[in-house]
């Protein structure tokens, strides 16, 4: 492993900005790559973060020896070929979150790579953020108790019309894979996988959720309360709340500044977290952690974690009726007709 970690980027949208924005931040890292679909999009991409080579196709990109892991960026829909194709060439990857559209094919991408010895993470920032790393040890020491109850809501709006990325089903669309996937995982980092679940969702005309709620049961008596959607804005908060006390992770949960601990009968504790740029310099210092140990996956996302959270992903789709309509294995890489990568994630970056 050189000096400096070497990134390539798949995709020119608006995460792959904002994530390029941030390594520059770090001293180790380097951008050294970006491959799009088209050849202009990825000058005008690498013109605009100063990256010295440019593709206007995956597998150049895939294949460039200076390239130490790639970040894929592109929409939900095409994180799998995208990350097979860096896989198969022997890359490291971060793939942005969800990992892919459900549990089978990210279940192939991890065979894939241990079969390879290559490393492979979702990019789950949350799961690296230091305030929620600071509150997953608060739990374990019994700051607040056995945990009985977690609250967390992201709901978001903006006149999003049919022909908008998060209501279509061909990109992997609505609010459970974009926006849910954050409720759930505050609720899995503390309680874990839940024993049961209801769910209920309103569908757009597409077909794809558009405001979900959830309740988690466990065998322990806890619960967990979620919610998610691109109807109207919410707190986008998060409460973890045991028997002798409770967490508050201020809004933007999912990437927080600060958490705040309230024990029974004391004042309340603010722990705040140094988080540079955007949030996504710990997703990344922890890919370079791996990179530099040899590690093949990280602890802080693993790929048990991965998998065990699209299956769950999976089970509530078919609970509220979502389903996509490329969700078998792909039988080939696409080439003509992949989903345009330029096209933002939401508002907030998710």
């Amino acid at each position: 492993m050189s000096e400096r970690i070497r990134w390539g980027i798949l995709a020119t949208g608006s995460i792959a900005a904002t994530f390029v924005e941030d390594l520059k931040l770090l001293p180790d890292a380097e951008v050294v790559a970006v491959g799009s679909r088209t050849q202009a999009a990825a000058d005008a991409f690498a013109a605009r973060y100063g990256i010295p080579r440019a593709y206007g196709d995956w597998e150049s990109l895939a294949s460039d020896d200076g390239v130490d892991v790639v970040y894929v960026a592109t929409p939900h829909s095409a994180h799998y070929a995208a990350t097979a194709t860096c896989l198969r060439h022997g890359k490291a990857v971060l793939c942005e979150k969800p990992f892919t559209l459900n549990a089978a094919t990210s279940r192939e991408l991890i065979d894939t790579a241990r079969a390879a010895g290559v490393f492979l993470m979702e990019a789950m920032w949350t799961r690296c953020n230091p305030a929620v790393r600071r509150m997953m040890e608060l739990i374990a020491d019994g700051a607040i108790g056995e945990v009985r109850t977690v609250k967390a809501d992201f709901g978001i709006t903006g006149g999003f019309g049919p022909e908008h990325r998060l209501r279509d089903p061909a990109l992997g669309g609505g609010a459970l894979l974009d926006l849910g996937i954050y409720p759930i995982t505050v609720a899995h980092l503390a309680l874990g996988r839940p024993d049961s679940f209801e769910a209920w969702a309103s569908l757009t005309p597409e077909g794809v959720d558009e405001n979900t709620g959830l309740v988690f049961g466990y065998a322990s008596g806890a619960l967990a309360t979620l919610s998610c959607g691109f109807v109207g804005s919410t707190g986008i908060t998060a409460t973890i709340a045991g028997q002798t006390g409770r967490i508050e992770l201020p809004p933007i949960f999912f990437r927080p500044l600060e958490l705040i601990l309230h024990r029974d009968g004391a004042e309340p504790e603010v722990f705040p977290a140094t988080l540079p740029g955007h949030g996504y310099t710990p997703q990344a210092e922890e890919v370079h952690r791996c990179l530099r140990e040899g590690l093949t996956e990280s602890p802080l996302v693993s790929h048990a974690i991965t998998l065990e959270m699209m299956s769950l992903l999976d089970e509530i789709r078919a609970r509220i009726g979502v389903t996509y309509p490329e969700e078998a294995r792909p039988v080939s890489l696409p080439t003509q007709h992949r989903p345009d990568e330029t096209d933002p994630k939401a508002a907030t970056n998710a």
